[in-house]
């Protein structure tokens, strides 16, 4: 099966998505995984991330995804 679409988070995508920095881009990716309990090699998908800051799911992939 090959899944085309992405469903991970990067830093990128939440330095598009909020217009702040990097540091800031990956402090939220680890407060998001500390609060899901994973270690720091896990990854974060859209659905986490949005779940976690209380915003459409629709609205963090737009944006991410809109920037490529």
């Amino acid at each position: 099966m090959i899944v085309l679409e992405r469903r991970i988070i990067y830093a990128k995508d939440i330095m598009v998505l909020t217009g702040r920095s990097k540091s800031y881009a990956y402090k939220s990716l680890k407060i998001v995984r500390e609060w899901l309990g994973k270690s720091k090699h896990h990854l974060v998908t859209f659905d986490e991330y949005a779940h976690f800051h209380g915003i459409q799911v629709s609205d963090v992939y737009t944006s991410a995804l809109g920037s490529q």
